[in-house]
């Protein structure tokens, strides 16, 4: 099962950078919520299930500092782009 781990963890990564490209493109330095998120992802042609898998990947990627979430109702998401 270890081999399972590793592909969910390099889906996951492949997410994250598809969700960093748009917002990087969209120029957007604000916090966004995840369905704001998923909104934009959508305007660029990304597809994404719903605003909970862009959550689900944006909390993961919080744990290694890549992105900072804002515990507020809504979430909110801030990426950290210092040395990209």
């Amino acid at each position: 099962m270890v081999f399972g781990n590793n592909c969910q963890t390099m889906l996951r990564h492949g997410e994250f950078e598809r969700i960093r490209a748009v917002l990087r493109e969209a120029d957007h330095e604000e916090p966004l919520t995840a369905r704001e998120i998923l909104a934009l992802l959508e305007e660029h042609g990304e597809s994404f299930d719903s605003a909970h898998q862009v959550a689900t990947v944006l909390g993961r990627h919080a744990e290694t500092g890549e992105v900072e979430v804002i515990r507020d109702r809504p979430y909110r998401y801030r990426f950290d782009d210092r040395g990209q």
